[in-house]
């Protein structure tokens, strides 16, 4: 998809796409850091200190990078092993905390709840930005290159297509399920409780860490992923929550490896260089354990390393367009999928769910800003300047789709735009078609 968009789109869009999703890049390196730190923290019941799991956040990198010179298939195995890993320990909760399932349903096919308002709504949005990772749609573009297709055959071509759709499904099913157990545990075992009921809970036990790091007061409970571990231990004891702080370190080590092979299909894609893969980890990773590492050191504890993951989730959302327009555009342009283009049908249901989200997306990104940076009338200027460029590009970026879904013919003329640009066939199939029927005039695919 990188690739793809070098050719695609002008020199200078093409350098802010690439800087918007290394953006997206270091943040998710960030909660990656972040969450590991966590739950090695939570799994030594705080003995290894949350600096020190920083660091060690740089050697699984490069274990990781050792494994891959033994081939991709073996780090196929480690990856599977982890999402495993992530399965077992998220549907264990689920069993033990037993929410009902048919509320479960309910909740899936109707995403509301009774009394919910602003507040619990951006915490839903929230999800889309953490769970939808705008660079991992350049990581599974640049996968099927692992794979040894004959792409002078176009069944073979569709054969690929088919495999490639399913094993990302199957990827997606997972991960659904593994939010809705996560959701599903804590919608349930905590709604109307107040701190001081968790509290009450955590100081009669003896087996648990931090267990008053809930505060003694009337307000609705909230929990992050280090809170959120606490409270299963002091609720169903202290296996409970070992096995929560695997599934965050799993979920840690998975993202890891995405993050890191992510990166180096970017850059290679978007700016033509080709690093070793320690030579880029290496600075994704510097960059990305700076700040945290100021956190962990001068923060009064965890609790801010958990609020800074709010925030990444911000950035995450705000980076969002900028994977799924170009995808959109590029799976609906005839130049670039030919036969293979999606249907309109398709386009139109992903254009209208799109600008949904982008929508949604822009306001509570205003709403999060203001409601932590004040409403001044400096604050509302910042905002409102770096809003206007920021819908600008993406506008640019929609009108290049638009195109690409035939909405807007490729004859308009607009300044900046190069729709009748030149793009290199990449369809294999078409040259050994063209050279059958020229040889065989009744040849048929």
């Amino acid at each position: 998809m990188a690739e793809v968009a070098f050719q695609f789109y002008p020199k200078f869009p093409r350098i802010v796409l690439w800087l918007m999703i290394e953006i997206a890049i270091v943040c998710s390196d960030m909660q990656e850091v972040i969450g590991t730190a966590i739950a090695i923290f939570l799994l030594s019941k705080g003995l290894v200190p949350l600096y020190v799991g920083v660091f060690i956040t740089i050697l699984d990198t490069f274990t990781f990078l050792l494994i891959d010179r033994y081939g991709v298939r073996k780090l196929e195995l480690i990856f599977g092993i982890l999402i495993l890993t992530m399965t077992v320990s998220f549907g264990y909760e689920f069993v033990v905390v037993k929410p009902p399932i048919g509320d479960v349903i309910s909740g899936i096919v109707v995403p509301w709840c009774d009394g919910c308002g602003k507040e619990e709504l951006m915490q839903a949005i929230s999800v889309v930005g953490a769970v939808i990772m705008p660079h991992n749609l350049y990581l599974h573009s640049a996968l099927v290159k692992s794979r040894r297709v004959d792409r002078k055959d176009r069944r073979r071509v569709a054969e690929a297509n088919k495999y490639f759709t399913l094993e990302s499904a199957i990827a997606l099913f997972l991960s659904f399920f593994i939010n809705l157990f996560v959701v599903a545990v804590f919608a349930h075992g905590l709604y109307q409780k107040t701190n001081a009921d968790v509290r009450e809970m955590c100081i009669a036990r003896h087996d648990i860490p931090d267990a008053d790091i809930f505060p003694n007061n009337t307000d609705p409970v909230e929990v992050d992923i280090y809170k959120g571990g606490i409270y299963l231990g002091c609720q169903f004891g202290a296996i409970a929550m070992f096995i929560w702080g695997i599934g965050i370190f799993a979920a840690g080590q998975s993202s890891t490896m995405t993050g890191t092979y992510t990166g180096q299909f970017v850059m290679e894609g978007f700016v033509r260089i080709e690093w070793p893969k320690w030579k880029r980890v290496l600075i994704t990773r510097a960059i990305a354990i700076t700040p945290t590492l100021f956190l962990t050191f001068y923060s009064q504890g965890v609790q801010n390393l958990t609020g800074m993951n709010d925030f990444l989730n911000c950035v995450q959302m705000i980076q969002l367009p900028f994977a799924l327009i170009p995808i959109i555009t590029f799976t609906s342009s005839r130049k670039i999928m030919h036969d293979f283009r999606s249907s309109k049908l398709f386009q139109i249901f992903a254009l209208t769910t799109s600008a949904i989200i982008l929508s949604i997306n822009v306001y509570f990104i205003f709403d999060y800003v203001s409601s932590r940076l004040g409403t001044e009338w400096y604050v509302i200027m910042v905002l409102a300047i770096v809003t206007v460029f920021y819908v600008l590009f993406v506008l640019y970026l929609a009108i290049y789709c638009l195109v690409s879904c035939e909405v807007i013919p490729d004859t308009v003329t607009i300044r900046g735009f190069s729709f009748n640009k030149s793009y290199e066939n990449d369809a294999p199939w078409l040259a050994v078609e063209e050279s059958a029927a020229h040889d065989n005039p009744g040849f048929q695919n």
